[in-house]
């Protein structure tokens, strides 16, 4: 049989069809580039897709900001911290020595009026909010190496927390509903509304990827229940667009998210990543349950990694991609980004003993 490109190669994995061997994909901390380029491994700058022969390539290309023209204030610097007031009003806390999430400090939107009063309006399907040139360069460059090509974006759940913080967008599920009901409706509606912008102007991607944290260690943020209330007509609003585009939809999600992947499911996710080990996911009871209608990407412990020995790497992998090859429907992937602490021989070891392991000899 023909070898498969990439493009083929993923299309199949997302419909659990045979193929040659499972995908590959991976994220990285910028740390870790730079790293690996100061020791020698890579040049400053070097596409880690290429030079590993990853299946995938991403274009993060929307802004979501509510204030899409605002520079972010500084206002506080330290040594080693910066904190910035962003066009959503949010202030927040980034470490300047070393990659980490941003630490949240202050939110303006804090309850259902400050979202109607100063958000709400600005969320328009303004041209501006679109990086024509950046989902143009990354397509181009993705369909000269045959690379299956993903419009990527944070979906409803991460757009709120960006806007209210966790412990107010959780506190209004609970205490106004509605309100955080409307937000999610209203990104949804948003979002949908600048893809058709791009996809009549540019062309469609092979896929959609969402990014959409919802789970921290072994809980959700919110009850299954609360999902299917609050934020799943969200999610099926925009799941469903790329459907009726004929597009797959991959959704990342940190931390525990096992409880809500069947209504992930009925909204029309089609693809779990990142499957996080440390948070509680079990990338095997997964691959049992929903194997047959889901497939998967990730589940495999960066932790093991971190120790950058070979025969605690064979172990892991040995002990699962056997197991979630069985339906097609599996791409390599850590459960986390890749940290500097991980030496590149290690990675590529990773790599190598993966793919290997992950080779259909009867293709």
């Amino acid at each position: 049989m023909a070898a498969l490109t990439s493009i083929d190669r993923i299309t199949n994995v997302l419909q659990r069809r045979p193929v040659d061997r499972i995908g590959l994909f991976e994220h990285f901390w910028g740390d870790t580039q730079r790293a690996w380029a100061e020791a020698g491994h890579i040049r400053p700058g070097e596409d880690l897709g290429e030079h590993f022969g990853f299946d995938l390539q991403l274009c993060w290309n929307l802004n979501m900001v509510a204030d899409p023209d605002c520079t972010p204030e500084i206002v506080e610097e330290t040594d080693e911290t910066i904190t910035r007031r962003d066009g959503n009003g949010a202030l927040l806390r980034t470490h300047k020595l070393h990659d980490a999430t941003p630490e949240h400090v202050d939110f303006l939107v804090k309850d259902r009026r400050a979202w109607e009063e100063h958000i709400k309006p600005r969320l328009t399907p303004d041209r501006r909010r679109i990086d024509f040139e950046a989902y143009r360069e990354a397509r181009d460059k993705a369909r000269a190496a045959n690379r299956f090509f993903c419009w990527s974006g944070v979906n409803v759940f991460e757009i709120m927390k960006d806007v209210a913080g966790h412990i107010y967008m959780l506190t209004g599920m609970c205490e106004d509903p509605g309100w955080v009901r409307d937000m999610a409706q209203t990104y949804a509606r948003l979002t949908v509304e600048l893809q058709e912008i791009l996809f009549a102007e540019e062309g469609k991607p092979d896929g959609i990827w969402f990014y959409e944290d919802m789970g921290f260690k072994q809980r959700p943020f919110m009850s299954p229940a609360m999902y299917r209330e609050i934020v799943q007509p969200a999610h099926r609003l925009t799941f469903q667009y790329a459907h009726g585009l004929g597009l797959p939809v991959i959704v990342h999600s940190c931390g525990m998210v096992a409880p809500l992947v069947p209504g992930l499911m009925e909204a029309g996710m089609d693809c779990l990543q990142v499957i996080e080990v440390k948070a509680g996911m079990d990338l095997l009871q997964l691959y049992r349950d929903y194997g047959e209608r889901l497939s998967f990407m990730g589940g495999i412990d960066v932790r093991v990694l971190y120790t950058n020995d070979r025969s605690l790497i064979d172990a892991e992998l040995e002990a699962k991609i056997p197991v979630v090859m069985g339906r097609y429907g599996y791409v390599l992937h850590s459960d986390h980004s890749i940290p500097n602490t991980v030496d590149y021989a290690t990675y590529r070891y990773f790599v190598e003993r993966g793919l290997e392991l992950g080779t259909y000899p009867n293709f």
